[in-house]
């Protein structure tokens, strides 16, 4: 069993609370919403039920402090490096030591632990954290919204997170006006409102004025179908407030999917951002779960497609495409989401692998029904798809290219 930061000084007399308060101090820290009688709570849950293992005492604790299935992850992640000091020892001589050669290429950090090591280190239980002095000439270098900007997503303290949301709303959005069928009163001579222009011949008075109309602009509505499954779940949430923003300046109908589909329209219209996910979350039981794409399809294409997909409406798809089972029905059910709506933009934090190629199977059975394939996995790529949204064209983004290369 490996060797908790506990101290066993039965002189100290709380050693073992001031841990779990520094921990749970930690996780409010790194976004999970902790209070007082929650710290209260686990220190009586402690008491009560006790731990003979490792095992025990991280069921306790995530009993009391995890609420939520998106949670999860971040508790995970804080627990494995706060309780073991086998892995503080290992990451301190890592940062330390020079790399040898021969050596493999470091593990990519899993998603959220930047989030939990800088809630983690931020100050310790008994003594403030110390940060060593290093004095760097920076004028040639890129400043920090350009490496914000460039960053991953998963690999964001919960500061830079708040950072990227606030340049989040700051994004361009895109201007793709289009003439309607509609008809408004209009000031231009475009085409004479009989209706209105007999209605005012009744008003006493001389000659008679007629009144004009004029088809009305507005930029096409979008539908968004958001992938929460676990895989996914570290995008989606800033995927959702680019979502927000949008909804700003345009009609945006969300559709959440992992096991089911969850309609969540009506909640991202809340005003604050941050409302408006957590009414998400609570909307979306299997959030974080597994996920069915055909299933939850072919769903959208029986119930919402005919309601939502008026007007030339646009469709973003955020997956990853991970699909195993069902792969006839997935490609039967894109077919039929391209045919009923103006454009399909497949946006997959995937692409942001270099080596990424398209040889899945359920990747394959929906690139051929895709207008463009797309990263989005930094606030660059989120850039890079307002331009897409406002009708631009880029050959390196056509699916074709993608289903060509890994033939």
């Amino acid at each position: 069993m490996d060797t908790p930061l506990i101290e066993s000084e039965p002189s100290s007399g709380g050693a073992l609370a001031q841990n779990i308060v520094h921990f749970a101090r930690a996780l409010r820290e790194a976004g999970v919403p902790l209070g007082p009688g929650a710290v209260l709570d686990a220190l009586a849950a402690i008491e009560a039920a006790g731990f003979g293992d490792r095992n025990d005492f991280y069921a306790t604790l995530h009993a009391v402090f995890i609420k939520k299935h998106e949670h999860s992850l971040l508790f995970d992640q804080a627990f494995e490096i706060f309780w073991k000091r086998r892995g503080l020892l290992e990451k301190l001589i890592a940062m330390f030591s020079p790399r040898a050669p021969s050596q493999p290429k470091p593990k990519r950090a899993e998603a959220g632990a930047s989030r939990v090591e800088d809630a983690l280190f931020k100050s310790g239980p008994h003594e403030p954290k110390t940060v060593p002095s290093l004095d760097l000439d920076a004028r040639f270098t890129m400043s920090d919204k350009e490496i914000l900007r460039a960053k991953d997503f998963a690999q964001m303290s919960a500061a830079e997170i708040d950072e990227a949301r606030k340049l989040i709303d700051t994004l361009v959005m895109p201007e793709d006006r289009r003439r309607t069928r509609r008809f408004a009163p209009s000031a231009r001579r475009f085409r004479i409102d009989a209706r209105r222009s007999f209605r005012r011949s009744l008003q006493p008075g001389g000659a008679i004025d007629l009144e004009f109309r004029a088809t009305v602009v507005r930029p096409p509505p979008i539908v968004a179908l958001c992938d929460i499954s676990g895989s996914m779940s570290e995008y989606t949430r800033l995927f959702l407030h680019f979502l927000h923003a949008l909804g700003e300046t345009r009609r945006v109908s969300t559709f959440l999917f992992g096991t089911r589909l969850t309609n969540v329209t009506r909640a991202m219209r809340a005003r604050d951002p941050d409302d408006a996910l957590a009414q998400c979350s609570a909307l979306a039981v299997d959030w974080s779960g597994g996920t069915r794409i055909g299933e939850a399809l072919a769903r959208f294409n029986r119930e919402w497609a005919r309601r939502v997909l008026g007007q030339g409406a646009i469709v973003v798809l955020f997956t990853d495409g991970l699909e195993r089972d069902g792969v006839e029905q997935l490609a039967a059910e894109m077919e039929r989401l391209r045919k009923s709506s103006r454009r399909v933009i497949w946006v997959n934090p995937l692409l942001r692998f270099d080596g990424f190629s398209a040889r899945a199977m359920g990747v394959r059975a929906m690139l051929p029904h895709v207008d463009s394939f797309r990263p989005i996995h930094n606030l660059a790529s989120m850039a890079d798809l307002c331009k897409a949204l406002s009708g631009e064209r880029s050959g390196a983004r056509d699916p074709a290219v993608w289903l060509k290369a890994s033939a």
